[in-house]
C-alpha cells in the first residue's frame, strides 16, 4: 500500500468574514501566529510582524531575516497612511569595478557575489514596531512577536508544498549558474536533508535561525545590524571574499516614506514610491481609468489586451527612469498625472498587440501579507529575498540566508539603475492599498516580480469593475506578461483555464500567446482583504500556493 501524499493539491480557498481582524499570507502557520497575536490584544502591526518572523522560518524559499521588506500602514486613528522602505543599500566594496575586474558583465545571481546588499526586512520590523508603539497603542512586548517563529524554527514544522517543490528545483545539478544550490555547503547543511532536497510533509528543523530569532526577541532589532549577528555574517562574507562589512550593517537604516497615489473609479489607489515599482502599478492603474473596463467584459480577450498593453507602457517609464532617488531624479508628478495617463491610453490600440520592449527579468520570489484589526488599522507588507532561496549563501552560525537583490544592479555605468555603493538597487516589491472616501477597502498584493503590477491590476479591475468577491478575483485565471529564463524576449502567459477563443483572438491581435498549467505558482501567490462599509472583514488567498485567509 503507498503512502498517502501530504500535498497531492493546491490548497482549498475559501471565503472568510470577520469583524474583529482578519490575517492573509501565503502560509497557514504564519497566518495563524498573525492571528494569535491580534486575539491577544496586538494591533495590526504587531500581528503583521508575527506573520513576517514567522514566514521568514516557514517559507525561506521566498524570505528570511536576510531579505527586504516594504510597509503601507494605515493608522485608523489619524486618518493617515504611512510608508516604509526596509530594503538595504549596496555595500561600500559593491562597485562596477569590482565586477569588471573578475571578467564579468553582470553580477551573478547566486554566491557571495550576488549578496552585496545590506538586508533590510528586521530593520523593518523594528521600526515598525517603535511606529506600533508610539502611534497604535501598542503593548504587546516585542518579544512575544517571535514566539511563533522560534518554536518552528526550533521544533520544526512540516515543509509545504511550494518550499519542496523550490527545494527540488534548486537541487538541478545540470544548471551550475541558477539552480544547483548544494554547492555551497552551508546551504546544504541547513536545507538539504542528506544530501537531497527537503520534501513535502518532512520536518524541517533550523536551530541556528532559532537561536538568532531569541537574541533578536531579547535584544531588539539592532542586534542584527550593530551586535553579534552583524558581525557573525561580516565575519562570514570575510572568509569568503564577500563584499558586505560590520560598517555597511551599522549604516543601514529603514526610512518612512511618502505613499503614491491616483485615481481609480471613485478610489485611491496607493502604492509606495522608488526605489519601489509602486510607481508602475499605479500608472497601469492611471492608464485603465481612462477605458470602459465593466463594457469590456471581464475574461474577454479586450480585458485582457486592455491590460497587457497598459502594463506595456507603464514597464517602458519604468525601466527608463526607476532606481534609487537619492542617486537619480525621477518625474513621478508627469508620470502619474492624468495627462500623461491619457497619453499612454491614446497610444493603445485594442485591434493589434504593441511590440514587446526591452526582455523583463524572469524571477522574483517574494511573500505579501495583509492584516487588518478591529480598530481599523491596516498593513499591506511585502518582503522578500528576490530569487528562491536568494543568493544560496548562508551566513555561518546565524541560519540566516542572504538575499541576492542587488544581481538586479547594472554593471553599465550609463544604466539608471547602475551598481553605486551606498545606493538601493530597484525593487519589484510594492504592497497596495485602495481607499474609499480616505480609508482602507481593499488591501492587497501578491509575489511575482514582473506580475506584480499585473496581478495587482487583475485584483483591482475584477473586485472595483466586475463587483468580485477578493476571493473570486484572486482565484480566477490569470496571466503574466514577461519571459523565463533562457529566453530572449517577452510572451504572454495564459492560464489554462482562459477559454481557447480568448486566446486564439489575442494571438490574432499579435500577443506572443503561451498556454500554461492552471493555478501555476509562476502567477504568483496573491492576497486580499475586502472592508466593506458596516465593519465587515473578507479575505481571500491563492489556491496557487500554501496560504490561509482567516478571521474572527
Amino acid at each position: 500500500m503507498e503512502t498517502p501524499s501530504y500535498c497531492a493539491t493546491p490548497s482549498q480557498s475559501v471565503n472568510p468574514l470577520a469583524t474583529q481582524g482578519m490575517v492573509t499570507s501565503p502560509n497557514h502557520l504564519a497566518t495563524q501566529a498573525g492571528l494569535d497575536v491580534l486575539r491577544r490584544g496586538g494591533n495590526a502591526v504587531d500581528a503583521a510582524i508575527a506573520t513576517a518572523v514567522t514566514l521568514a522560518v516557514v517559507y525561506p524559499q521566498m524570505c528570511t531575516p536576510g531579505g527586504d521588506n516594504f510597509w503601507l500602514i494605515y493608522n485608523a486613528g489619524t486618518g493617515e497612511l504611512r510608508g516604509l522602505n526596509a530594503s538595504g543599500r549596496a555595500g561600500k566594496k559593491a562597485t562596477i569595478e569590482y565586477y569588471r575586474e573578475k571578467g564579468l558583465k553582470n553580477i551573478p545571481s547566486r554566491g557571495y557575489p550576488a549578496a552585496n546588499t545590506v538586508p533590510g526586512a528586521v530593520s523593518g520590523w523594528g521600526e515598525a514596531y517603535a511606529y506600533s508603539r508610539s502611534s497604535l497603542h501598542g503593548s504587546l512586548p516585542w518579544k512575544e512577536l517571535f514566539t511563533s517563529a522560534i518554536a518552528y524554527a526550533e521544533k520544526g514544522f512540516p515543509v509545504s508544498t511550494s518550499l519542496a517543490r523550490w527545494s527540488a528545483v534548486n537541487a538541478d545539478t545540470s544548471d551550475k549558474e541558477f539552480r544547483d544550490l548544494q554547492r555551497f555547503p552551508e546551504f546544504a547543511r541547513v536545507f538539504m536533508k542528506n544530501g537531497a532536497p527537503l520534501a513535502c510533509g518532512d520536518l524541517f528543523r533550523q536551530p541556528d535561525l532559532a537561536a538568532t530569532l531569541r537574541l533578536l526577541a531579547e535584544k531588539g532589532a539592532s542586534e542584527f545590524y550593530t551586535g553579534s549577528i552583524a558581525k557573525k555574517i561580516a565575519a562570514d562574507m570575510k572568509a569568503h571574499g564577500g563584499l558586505l562589512t560590520e560598517e555597511d550593517f551599522a549604516k543601514h537604516r529603514a526610512d518612512w516614506v511618502t505613499p503614491l497615489r491616483v485615481p481609480y473609479r471613485e478610489l485611491e489607489a496607493c502604492n509606495l514610491p522608488p526605489n519601489t515599482q509602486g510607481m508602475a502599478s499605479l500608472e497601469i492603474l492611471n492608464i485603465l481609468n481612462k477605458f470602459n473596463i465593466k463594457d469590456m467584459g471581464e475574461g474577454s480577450a479586450d480585458y485582457y489586451h486592455a491590460v497587457i498593453e497598459a502594463t506595456k507602457e507603464a514597464f517602458a517609464d519604468r525601466d527608463a527612469c526607476l532606481s534609487d532617488p537619492a542617486f537619480v531624479s525621477i518625474p513621478l508628478d508627469r508620470l502619474l498625472s492624468e495627462e500623461h495617463g491619457q497619453e499612454q491610453a491614446a497610444r493603445i490600440r485594442m485591434d493589434r498587440a504593441a511590440c514587446s520592449g526591452t526582455p523583463l527579468d524572469p524571477k522574483g520570489d517574494t511573500v505579501w501579507l495583509g492584516v487588518v484589526d478591529d480598530r481599523g488599522n491596516a498593513v499591506s507588507l511585502i518582503q522578500s529575498i528576490y530569487h528562491d532561496f536568494g543568493s544560496g549563501i548562508v551566513a555561518e552560525g546565524t541560519g540566516v540566508l542572504l538575499q541576492n537583490r542587488g544581481s538586479f544592479f547594472s554593471l553599465d555605468p550609463e544604466h539608471v539603475n547602475r551598481l553605486e555603493p551606498g545606493k538601493r538597487t530597484m525593487h519589484t516589491l510594492n504592497p497596495a492599498m485602495l481607499l474609499k472616501n480616505g480609508r482602507p477597502f481593499l488591501v492587497y498584493g501578491t509575489m511575482g516580480g514582473e506580475g506584480q503590477p499585473q496581478t495587482q491590476a487583475a485584483i483591482v479591475t475584477r473586485v472595483v469593475d466586475f463587483c468580485m468577491t477578493p476571493q473570486e478575483a484572486v482565484t480566477a485565471p490569470r496571466w503574466l506578461y514577461g519571459r523565463t529564463w533562457g529566453a530572449s524576449s517577452n510572451d504572454v502567459k495564459l492560464e489554462g483555464r482562459i477559454p481557447v477563443s480568448v486566446v486564439e483572438e489575442l494571438a490574432g491581435r499579435g500577443h506572443p500567446v503561451k498556454v500554461v498549467e492552471d493555478f501555476t505558482d509562476t502567477m504568483g501567490h496573491a492576497g486580499a482583504i475586502l472592508i466593506h462599509e458596516n465593519g465587515v472583514l473578507q479575505g481571500a488567498t491563492d489556491p496557487r500556493g500554501d496560504g490561509l485567509a482567516a478571521g474572527y
